[in-house]
């Protein structure tokens, strides 16, 4: 669809009782203790991320919050999957979800500088000079987004260009290696209009299939007529520039072209630039177009073509759409600016002499401008595949990896001892807890990602898991490596009582992390040799969830299926407390399978909350159960047995819970989004237990995915059966309890169009039974709007309170809340 959206006001309502929070057409407010929670300022809290190149600074975004329904309300254009935003020449989201200014934190003394763009609603895209002097951001005003640049020292920033940016695709700004200049891509500077909408229809919309079999998902918002077409290659279309970032003089280089990333040189000279081809498809998104990377000089010619990738039609179809690759592209592998700043990179196979046999062995080559076939030289020849390749900042010392037998091994080898390869690890792929970490890296002075070494030293930083993960929490470490001694140290290692992760090696006596446990926010700290010392004293801003009592069980289900489930207390929560389930299940080919998704747990984490974590039920007095939900089958049969594993875990869950008196088994509601909301349409058919459930943005009729769906590969025709047991509308006769939807009417997800949501209001109105809908304009895949957020929590309370609860209010007809 094109026609752009507009919403002209917002009225704003508390609702006194709870029949008026679910009928009321305005947006509407919870009860404050809910609402308070729900708009924790959790973006305060301090997080080091985006350092310095000298790792001395840290760039710090301040978020907005949850951003108004009015910024969504802008005109915009859904093409192709994507949304556009028509004024600003930009990706809807790229503006809206944005912070509103940065913030220079040294974490060595705590000083910090400001940095701010007047006249912004919102700044994205801060990056750092590879020299650390200047920080340059994009600032996206209401009728476009420009190019601004700060002084790391003082704040002071300035709008480069009087030129737009486009910021439809490419959102990110590239650094010249000296960081004398940025390139970016700009709306074209010939003055050029949109398509104007045809007046008068050209014809009909025209679809043929394709020869053979086409498999293809069923998306949303799909290019539907030529001016459509048109439309979206006009505001994909930009001119490549390189801004003087001191002078902002700008420097065009080449035609306008639909381009789709960008990767500057670190000599400033040379652009990786990669565009969207022709033709379009109305049959798969834009993520799909073929695509064309290529090596671009300063004059905008193309000079190498690195990769070619057809439009892909099909489901399964690979990057090449069947078109295959050349063997130019096979040739060259790991094709990377070197960190050096002197040319590019790239791994190939040794080639035999003619008539001998290949060998299996690959070299490593250094490819100089102007990038010619006579360009290159052999630094490094491997006797066996290689697999990643790094380097160090100047180039004389390369890492890889080779991979044989279930076994990785890294080596590192110094070029100017090209026979001696170090051997820095060796592991088995097969087994998830060989964990020897991975090589550290940071900008080079060319602004190129490059090994950190400390003289001989190199450091490797990952995370040791343990079978039982209930038992012992993971614990990240950071190790370091000699390659003169070949002695390996372990520099840092977390706590078991706390999960520490590692922010950053600044050096080897000197490592910044955060700390957290189940009741400590997490925290930077900075460990200086035997010193310690905090730099951020973040806010536990809703303890009264966060510190909530939490259990975590395991129930076997009467097949002998054992899962978890975590259940959060409300105060004072006894064997009459009403309980709500939110849940979303997974499929898995057995219990081994299941048992491994949980390798990675962490019971020294923080349990921190968002705008819609369903532990803010606790404050209305809800027990709030989080089960897994295995669905258990083999991988072509994946759903057979869905209905009974649902039931069955649901069963065995409340059976747990009401055995051990945490919960009043016959005051119980449910509810899930996107696929939990499929599956908690399901649970009010399939089970007795439910006397409300709350679902979003969910697909009912599984009929109208016919191409798969979740991860079911089999299509309607092969597995008839399956698709009409699972699909809630065919069976929505038998449903009990009492059903509340909310939909994104400009949901873009994959299968769940908001019509399901319609289709199914319809037809449980049809059948007598309790349900409402809530459609909100403007809305994706999951609620993002202030107003929509809030409004949702105001009908979720009310609807539980009717349905759950029975009603229970206070004096003045408003809902009684426990923890109030």
């Amino acid at each position: 669809m094109t026609t752009p959206i507009v919403l002209l006001s917002v009225a704003v309502s508390v609702a006194s009782t709870d029949s008026d929070a679910l009928s009321v057409e305005t947006y509407t407010r919870p009860p404050d203790v809910i609402a308070n929670a729900v708009l924790a300022p959790w973006s305060d809290n301090v997080r080091l991320t985006n350092p310095s190149p000298d790792r001395t600074r840290f760039l710090l975004g301040e978020s907005r919050g949850l951003p108004p329904i009015a910024d969504f309300a802008m005109p915009f254009y859904r093409l192709a999957g994507m949304q556009i935003d028509p004024i600003g020449y930009r990706a809807r989201q790229t503006w809206i979800r944005g912070v509103t200014s940065y913030t220079i934190l040294d974490w060595r003394t705590g000083a910090k500088v400001e940095l701010r763009a007047p006249g912004a609603t919102t700044l994205s895209a801060a990056t750092w000079s590879p020299d650390g002097r200047r920080v340059a951001f994009l600032a996206h005003k209401r009728d476009g987004t420009f190019l601004w640049i700060a002084e790391a020292a003082t704040g002071a920033a300035r709008q480069l260009s009087e030129r737009r940016v486009l910021a439809t695709e490419v959102t990110s700004i590239e650094w010249s290696g000296d960081s004398s200049k940025v390139a970016v891509v700009l709306v074209p500077s010939e003055a050029r209009l949109a398509p104007a909408p045809p007046a008068i229809p050209p014809g009909p919309q025209v679809r043929l299939t394709d020869d053979g079999r086409t498999s293809i998902r069923t998306y949303p918002d799909l290019l539907e007529t030529p001016y459509e077409a048109g439309l979206l290659e006009h505001y994909l279309t930009g001119q490549l520039a390189v801004v003087d970032a001191a002078s902002g003089e700008v420097e065009e280089v080449g035609a306008p072209a639909m381009i789709r990333s960008i990767s500057l040189a670190p000599d400033g000279e040379w652009f990786r630039v990669s565009t969207t081809l022709k033709p379009f498809s109305y049959s798969v998104p834009y993520g799909s177009f073929g695509t064309l990377e290529e090596l671009w000089d300063k004059d905008g010619k193309a000079v190498v073509e690195i990769r070619r990738n057809e439009l892909r039609t099909a489901r399964g179809q690979g990057d090449q759409g069947g078109g295959g690759r050349s063997q130019q592209q096979e040739r060259r592998r790991s094709l990377q600016w070197r960190p050096d700043g002197v040319g590019m990179s790239y791994i190939e196979r040794v080639r035999s002499a003619e008539g001998a046999p290949q060998r299996n062995a690959d070299q490593v080559v250094r490819w100089l401008p102007p990038y010619g076939q006579d360009d290159t030289k052999v630094v490094y020849e491997n006797d066996a595949p290689i697999g990643g390749l790094w380097y160090a900042p100047d180039c004389e010392t390369l890492f890889f990896t080779e991979s044989s037998q279930n076994v990785e091994t890294l080596y590192a080898v110094r070029l100017d001892e090209p026979g001696n390869k170090i051997q820095i690890y060796r592991r088995r792929t097969n087994d998830f807890f060989d964990q020897q970490g991975s090589l550290i890296t940071e900008p080079s002075p060319a602004g190129v990602s490059a090994v950190k070494m400390e003289g001989s030293k190199v450091f490797l930083s990952g995370t040791i898991y343990d079978k039982d993960p209930t038992e012992k929490a993971p614990r990240p470490f950071v190790d370091e490596f000699d390659l003169d001694s070949k002695e390996r140290k372990r520099i840092f290692f977390s706590s078991e009582q706390a999960y520490e992760s590692v922010v950053s090696v600044v050096s080897s006596d000197t490592i910044l992390f955060t700390r957290e446990t189940p009741r400590d926010v997490p925290d930077a700290f900075a460990r200086i040799g035997s010193n310690e010392r905090r730099l951020t004293s973040n806010r536990n801003y809703v303890p009264a969830v966060t510190l909530a009592r939490r259990e975590r069980i395991q129930v076997t289900r009467p097949d002998g299926i054992k899962f978890w489930v975590e259940v959060v207390f409300p105060p004072n929560a006894s064997s009459s407390s009403p309980g709500f389930f939110w849940f979303y299940p997974r499929e898995y080919a057995n219990q081994e399978a299941y048992d491994q998704s949980l390798r990675t747990y962490n019971k020294n984490r923080f349990r921190s909350i968002g705008s819609r974590s369903m532990e803010i039920l606790t404050l209305a007095g809800y027990v709030v159960v989080l089960p897994d939900c295995p669905i258990i089958g083999p991988s072509e049969r994946k759903n057979d047995l869905y209905v009974h594993d649902l039931r069955n875990n649901l069963s065995a869950t409340i059976d747990a819970l009401s055995e051990r008196g945490w919960m009043d088994r016959k005051r119980l509601g449910i509810g899930g989004h996107s696929y939990g909301a499929f599956s908690t349409a399901n649970a009010l058919i399939h089970t007795p237990f439910f006397k409300a459930g709350i679902a979003g943005d969910g697909n009912y009729n599984r009929t109208l995915t016919p191409m798969a769906f979740q991860s079911e590969q089999r299509q309607l025709w092969e597995a008839r059966g399956v698709y009409e047991e699972v699909s809630p509308l065919l069976w929505a006769e038998r449903m009990t309890g009492a059903l509340l939807m909310y939909h994104g009417a400009d949901d873009q997800n994959v299968g769940t169009f908001p019509i399901n949501s319609w289709r199914m209001f319809e037809a449980l109105n049809a059948l007598g039974k309790e349900a409402s809908l809530y459609m909100y304009p403007l809305e994706d895949h999951g609620p993002a709007a202030q107003e929509t957020v809030l409004d949702l929590w105001a009908r979720w309370v009310a609807w539980l309170e009717k349905y759950v609860k029975g009603g229970e209010q206070t004096a003045d007809g408003s809902t009684r809340l426990d923890a109030a």
